[in-house]
């Protein structure tokens, strides 16, 4: 199944610019794990996530630096190896390339891999734009003995080379004027061509003046260029033509097996012309040893990197409630505080009702956990910024391949963590549909953050001291089942082999405390709105179920929750869920923090949830326990559904996620709820 062509997907900053200043548009693109988006937020000061995988900035965002009488609006495209897409979001930063004009290119350069990095630059050079290359990162190259003559290599391809290292804001300024100098060149830009085989030549000139007749079609491509991508076979561009009604020479009348010789052949003389140019302008210093490098022989061991992996995330998940825990107490606190102050003002019971159960015993029941959710973001955020959770792919692309995943898909399955929706978004870096399609129906076991508020609330209650160790093994459940699912998927469904898994390791990087508590508070915030829209709106209406109709005892099995959960009851019998429990899964539907904000709104009362829920004879740890199971597999939110329909493209898949999702909580809540009764009682 070919890829759709891509739009790109345009996020404006909404700026207003000054009528006296020059408007200057610059993209800036390079390979993954170049430092593309801290230089970014160096250069423009818009702070956004910086992830050292592919799959996460999947969106061109825009910025601006006013400098010399300039407004230069910066755009940050998708990390791309290449302008040969494969996915999604690497054909969003090749369209942008190619058809949205630029004043410059900037390509970011990874100093400490140049080579590699310079068969992209290669591509950009003839594009024909003036491009600037940011050497990145040359305070690592400098401990890794990597001496690079940065004029020599400007020299070499003809264009502005700046030393930069963007994390510390070091030659950004230089980068700004070298920018501004570029894009007031009037002179067309006189890049060093790629010196290619004469036969590769003989077809670029013809397929070059063939197209020179119809430049009109190619937009902002010049013919020359056009024609080197028609070779190296660009299917999107070969295909609109061809709609225009063109025939291209040779290649459409040519011999298949000589076309493939010459789209070799330029492949070969792009990584000659990279291997030429670094030779000439970098040194390094052989024999050294690095820290990282002896790191890695212990995180990426075949045999301890996952038992060290997993410690890891129980360590994470075991500070994530210890940490919290304290606040946790004095929102609690607070929270009660005012409901008794409530129920002392003299009001109208309906409105007492809706301040007192309705919005604190709702809404407040799932702001009580906010600092569980800020802990975690902040812990994911440390050790993603370190480079570490790239390792950990890197040591599960063995075992991901064992049950029928392919290596890459372990990348959104760690987004998954954080939250389902950009998680799914993520898997347009999969290649294959089935490999996309299973990771898709997969992802929703991942145990997003808006399930911890349900974790916390049952285990703390139910398990005490153990309650980080519940919340790990539900994480590890939740991987379990993904598991599980892939392995039928792929033998049942799937039946193709999962492709091969291409990776590179970022550098190891101190995280810095500034951008772990800003990722921190940035994801936290938009947990924050979601409480107060969301969830707000769902507990609204619980609490309008559990009084009406006018006259029943609030929250009673009279009230239309009481009725709607009893009716629904049945079906949760054989996993000893009371109404109460069945209307919070109903409502979590909407999101799953709802879950905690309807159980707050029917408990109700001046006692808090978790007293309420401790005092419930109907609910017993093994219960708890099955419950969680439950919460963690049936579904996920309305939204992560919805980009569950718009990445499988029909509803028919959509369902068959749901179905299974309902399936598996349900036989491993009922698994877990009877042998759970064996060991923590029923």
């Amino acid at each position: 199944m070919l890829l759709e062509p891509v739009q790109p997907v345009w996020f404006s900053l909404n700026f207003k610019y000054d009528d006296c200043m020059k408007e200057i548009r610059i993209l800036l693109a390079g390979n993954p794990n170049v430092g593309k988006t801290t230089l970014f937020n160096s250069l423009c000061g818009v702070h956004q996530h910086t992830g050292n995988y592919p799959g996460v900035t999947v969106e061109i965002k825009e910025g601006k630096r006013e400098a010399h009488d300039h407004s230069i609006i910066i755009s940050d495209l998708p990390g791309t190896y290449s302008l040969s897409a494969f996915t999604p979001d690497e054909q969003v930063a090749r369209d942008a390339l190619l058809t949205s004009d630029p004043d410059v290119i900037v390509q970011i350069v990874d100093a400490t891999n140049i080579e590699r990095n310079l068969f992209f630059t290669t591509q950009l050079l003839e594009i024909g734009i003036p491009l600037v290359i940011a050497l990145n990162m040359c305070d690592l190259a400098d401990e890794q003995g990597i001496t690079i003559d940065d004029k020599c290599l400007g020299k070499n391809l003809n264009i502005p080379v700046v030393r930069v290292v963007a994390k510390k804001g070091e030659g950004i300024q230089k980068l700004v004027d070298t920018i501004i100098e570029a894009a007031e060149t009037t002179t067309k830009p006189d890049h060093r061509k790629i010196e290619y085989p004469h036969l590769v030549t003989t077809h670029i000139d013809e397929i070059g003046n063939y197209l020179s007749s119809h430049a009109s079609l190619l937009k902002t491509l010049s013919p020359h260029y056009a024609a080197i991508r028609l070779l190296e076979g660009d299917e999107h561009l070969l295909t609109m033509l061809h709609e225009k009604g063109l025939d291209i020479p040779f290649i459409d009348k040519g011999d298949p097996a000589e076309r493939d010789g010459i789209t070799e052949d330029i492949l070969l003389a792009r990584y000659r012309a990279a291997e030429k140019v670094t030779t000439c302008s970098v040194m390094c210093t052989m024999g050294r040893v690095m820290p990282a490098d002896l790191i890695d022989q212990v995180l990426t061991h075949r045999i301890f990197g996952i038992p060290i992996f997993l410690s890891c995330m129980w360590f994470a998940f075991q500070l994530t409630f210890s940490a919290s825990n304290p606040f946790l107490v004095g929102i609690e606190y607070v929270w009660g505080y005012f409901t008794k102050i409530i129920n002392g003002i003299g009001m109208d019971p309906l409105i007492r009702s809706f301040l007192s159960d309705g919005v604190i015993g709702g809404v407040g029941s799932v702001l009580v956990f906010v600092p569980s959710i800020f802990v975690m973001f902040i812990i994911l955020s440390i050790l993603e910024d370190s480079g570490y959770l790239a390792r950990a792919a890197f040591v599960m692309d063995r075992f991901m391949h064992s049950i029928g995943l392919h290596g890459r898909s372990f990348i959104p399955f760690l987004i998954g963590f954080g939250c389902n929706v950009p998680a799914i978004m993520a898997t347009r870096t999969l290649q294959s549909r089935a490999d996309r399609f299973i990771t898709i129906i997969t992802i929703p076991f991942m145990s997003c953050a808006a399930r911890l508020p349900v974790y916390v609330l049952f285990a703390g209650v139910f398990f005490g001291a153990a309650a980080g160790n519940v919340i790990f093994f539900l994480y590890v459940l939740g991987i379990l089942v993904a598991i599980v699912s892939a392995l039928i998927f792929r033998r049942v469904v799937f039946k193709d082999e999962p492709s091969p898994f291409i990776m590179e390791l970022p550098p190891y990087r101190m995280p810095g405390g500034f951008t772990a508590v800003l990722h921190m508070w940035y994801k936290g915030r938009e947990y924050l709105k979601r409480a107060g829209i969301v969830i707000f709106g769902g507990v609204l209406v619980v609490w309008a179920l559990a009084t009406l109709p006018a006259g029943v005892e609030y929250g009673s099995a009279e009230s239309l929750a009481g009725i709607i959960g009893q009716a629904v009851e049945p079906l949760f019998a054989p996993l000893g869920f009371n109404w109460q429990l069945v209307v919070g899964l109903i409502f979590g539907f909407i999101a799953k923090e709802v879950v905690v904000g309807s159980l707050g709104t029917l408990y109700g009362g001046e006692d808090m949830l978790e007293s309420s829920l401790a005092a419930d004879p109907t609910i017993s740890p093994a219960i708890a326990l099955a419950y969680m199971v439950f919460v963690l597999l049936y579904m996920p939110c309305v939204a992560a559904l919805g980009v569950i329909r718009q990445e499988m493209g029909n509803w028919k898949w959509t369902a068959i996620a749901i179905g299974w999702g309902i399936l598996m909580a349900y036989l491993f809540a009922f698994i877990l709820l009877h042998v759970g009764s064996l060991f923590i009682g029923a």
